[in-house]
């Protein structure tokens, strides 16, 4: 594999609630040294708007290359452009679908599109819930195609403080899948490990009810 392969990322930020996984993710690329190309839907910058006060230039300012997602004849439109894969964060069903049936309507369909058959690692942080049987048989179509459906389940094993604590740590699992530690996981020390957890936060319960 190729240097230029290996610190390539293409990023796509849909309209699906969540948008603050998209911009810690360009945050923690950027940390690691890995080029980031991003794409952000017309939706995505409504809900920006809608849950957090930064603007869309303060998100694309995290990138190192920004693509309109109406620009199909970006370098990430093209097999030829070496990357690592890409990751969808967050990732709406309507992208979703797109991306399961190759409907690639615009830019950031089209650049998963792109991964998939060339075999690259593509991540959807699929943002919704509930689901009906419409949603879950696309979730295995996209699945069948090669693309890895990632809904941001926080891990309470790691026992976050903050939000930001889980947001951190959902995203450096999205990375592992692809070889990327940024130090953000807490990680599974095994069953004592879990002894220890189990006995503090039974004392924290005594402590609790005793108050």
């Amino acid at each position: 594999m190729s240097g230029d392969r290996k610190k390539r990322m293409v990023v796509g930020i849909t309209g699906a609630s969540g948008a603050i996984y998209g911009i810690r993710l360009l945050e923690m690329l950027k940390a690691a040294g890995i080029e980031s190309h991003l794409i952000v839907s017309r939706a995505a910058q409504l809900t920006l708007a809608y849950e957090t006060e930064l603007k869309l230039a303060d998100v694309e300012r995290l990138a190192t290359v920004v693509h309109p997602n109406n620009d199909i004849g970006a370098a990430c439109s093209s097999g030829s452009f070496l990357t690592m894969g890409m990751i969808i964060a967050p990732c709406s069903i309507k992208t979703m679908a797109e991306i399961a049936t190759g409907n690639t309507a615009n830019l950031i369909s089209r650049a998963a599109d792109v991964a998939l058959k060339e075999r690259r690692r593509v991540v959807l942080m699929l943002r919704e819930t509930p689901l009906h049987l419409g949603h879950i048989r696309t979730m295995a179509a996209v699945t069948e195609a090669g693309a890895i459906v990632y809904p941001p389940v926080p891990a309470f094993y790691a026992q976050p403080k903050s939000l930001a604590d889980m947001v951190d740590h959902t995203l450096g699992r999205v990375l592992d899948l692809f070889d990327v530690d940024v130090g953000a996981v807490r990680r599974w020390s095994g069953g004592k490990g879990r002894a220890k957890s189990s006995s503090q936060a039974a004392r924290d319960l005594d402590l609790t009810h005793s108050s």
